[in-house]
């Protein structure tokens, strides 16, 4: 890695800090149970909405598609989807547990520099999320793009990262990003002039390195190292 030493971290949170398929499991169960009492049959709607969410979790319109995969008429859809999606929205889930040394890379990384997390999806949802990890009072700053203009600015939109640099009061270009898709969180890091460390776990972990971040790693505390590293706040001996 070449450039500037970083002056700030950014991490994203789905999948670099908790693995999202156990909040998409729970979330699936919860629609499953709205279902089962509005009527249909909960079992098979939660396994056609889990089915769904497996072939790409970025897709809108995954409980229309399960609906119609177990038999609910077109028709019946415009009825029937918005309590359904009010349980997927308002779904709290009890826990999410962080990946193995996630926290303890946090607080390392909070007590070296600015720290903030940029993630995209439904506000209500990311916050549930986050509280859920249990992390939220080891990220001091935490911006949801979708607060910012909706879906159109996710990431790789600069909109969010921009926003945490103005938060963190930062340059942009002397962050320093930390994801695990390509696609976005290295993209975003590229439109700003930022680097990125791109963590190769989860959903996105066979993508390829398309753009390719400065470093790419298999683990979050690898990536955290290397974090520190740049900013000067590891003591080798």
């Amino acid at each position: 890695m070449s450039g500037p030493a970083p002056l700030g971290v950014v991490v994203d949170l789905d999948d670099t800090l908790y693995p999202q398929a156990d909040y998409l499991a729970s979330a699936a169960a919860a629609v499953g149970v709205a279902a089962g009492s509005a009527g249909l049959d909960g079992a098979a709607v939660h396994a056609a909405l889990r089915s769904e969410l497996a072939a790409g979790s970025d897709a809108g319109g995954t409980i229309d598609r399960a609906l119609l995969a177990v038999g609910v008429p077109a028709s019946a859809l415009a009825e029937v989807v918005p309590p359904l999606v009010a349980a997927f929205t308002l779904h709290s889930p009890p826990r999410l547990s962080p990946y193995p040394g996630v926290e303890e890379s946090l607080r390392q990384l909070v007590a070296a520099a600015p720290l903030a997390c940029l993630t995209d999806g439904n506000p209500a949802i990311q916050a549930a999320k986050v509280a859920a990890t249990g992390l939220g009072p080891l990220l001091p700053v935490v911006v949801v793009s979708d607060s910012l203009g909706g879906r159109a600015v996710r990431k790789p939109h600069p909109a969010g990262l921009l926003a945490v640099a103005g938060r963190l009061g930062l340059p942009p270009g002397r962050l320093l990003v930390i994801g695990d898709r390509p696609g976005k969180d290295v993209a975003v890091a590229a439109a700003v002039g930022a680097r990125s460390i791109r963590v190769r776990q989860g959903e996105y972990a066979a993508a390829p390195d398309e753009p390719r971040a400065e470093a790419v790693v298999d683990t979050f505390p690898e990536a955290a190292e290397l974090a520190l590293d740049l900013i000067g706040a590891l003591t080798h001996g």
